[in-house]
This record gives C-alpha cells, sequence and structure tokens, in this order.
C-alpha cells in the first residue's frame, strides 16, 4: 500500500528525502520520526505554509524551529498549541454511536465527527495557534456525538428513536423492522 500511495501521489515523480521535495509544498504531514526535517528546509514551501509534524514524542521538527518559516504549526504534543490528538475524536464517536444505537460505526460517521471537532472553533477564535480545540476542551465530545448521531439518522443506521425511547431492529441495510 505504501508503494501505491507513493506513485499515485507524486504525479511530478519527484524524489529525495523530505528536505529536498519539499519546496513549493503548502503543507507537510510528518507521520515517520523524530527530526526528519531541517528548519531551513521549510523556507522551501510556499507563503503560509503549514506543517503538521506528528511523530511523538519528538516531532519531525520542532515547532519553535519551525515558527520562521511557517504560518501553522501542529504536533501531537500537548506542550504546544494545536495538538492533534485522537482523544478529541474517540469520546464523542463512541458517545454518538452508543446514544443513536448504531450498530457500526462508517466512515460518514467518522467525517461527521471532524466536522463536530472542527465546529468548536469558532471565527472569533480561529487563529494560527489555535486552529483545533483543545484536548480539555469540554465542547468538543457533546458537539461530536451530536453530529455522529445525525449522521446515523441521516444514514438509517440509528437504531434508537427519541420519539418513543426504544430502540428499533436494523437490518445490514440500514431498514429497520
Amino acid at each position: 500500500i505504501k508503494r501505491w500511495y507513493a506513485e499515485n501521489s507524486n504525479p511530478e515523480k519527484l524524489s529525495g528525502g523530505p528536505n529536498e521535495v519539499i519546496e513549493g509544498c503548502d503543507l507537510f504531514i510528518g507521520l515517520s520520526g523524530p527530526g526528519l526535517i531541517e528548519p531551513r528546509s521549510l523556507e522551501k514551501m510556499k507563503d503560509d505554509a503549514i506543517v503538521f509534524a506528528m511523530a511523538n514524542p519528538t516531532p519531525e521538527v520542532m515547532p519553535e524551529d519551525a515558527e520562521p518559516y511557517v504560518r501553522i504549526m501542529a504536533t501531537g504534543r500537548s506542550d504546544y498549541p494545536n495538538q492533534i490528538n485522537n482523544v478529541l475524536c474517540f469520546p464523542g464517536i463512541f458517545r454518538g454511536a452508543l446514544d443513536a444505537g448504531a450498530p457500526r460505526i462508517t466512515e460518514e460517521m467518522k467525517m461527521a465527527a471532524a466536522r463536530g471537532i472542527a465546529e468548536v472553533v469558532t471565527e472569533e477564535d480561529l487563529a494560527p495557534d489555535y486552529i483545533i480545540p483543545s484536548v480539555f476542551n469540554r465542547d468538543v465530545a457533546p458537539t461530536v456525538a451530536k453530529a455522529v448521531v445525525e449522521e446515523a439518522r441521516n444514514e438509517g443506521i440509528a437504531r434508537f428513536s427519541t420519539e418513543t425511547g426504544t430502540y428499533e431492529i436494523v437490518d445490514g441495510d440500514g431498514a429497520s423492522s
């Protein structure tokens, strides 16, 4: 799968390490290992570049080293702004699925969860150092749960009826009986 991804996501057929191929990029998403990116390499990216350096505990480039070269920086670390952490989605996804009585969690429900997370950051709050809510923001889980319940209903796989307060049996195609 890695080979397929590399072949199908690189139409220019660039080769080399990240420091060599980063020129002209808008976004770097690192899911690899510590210190992979030299800070000065980020200078070759487009203006207002975005870096998600997700290796944990030590990201591909440290935020303080990237700061002069990028507009938005995010990591998986809790000691920096814009921490990207799966704890933002899981409590709400599971709460929403349970509340809906959904027999499974679909890709659409996961996308609804992502939109719920994004909804918590208001236009007034949105800033380069606040593109994603804190893991301590108590609004995240309920907002995500609500979005997941709504999506389960839209897909026809919600078994719990708020009108009757009962569960309905739903087959694999979402039809109830």
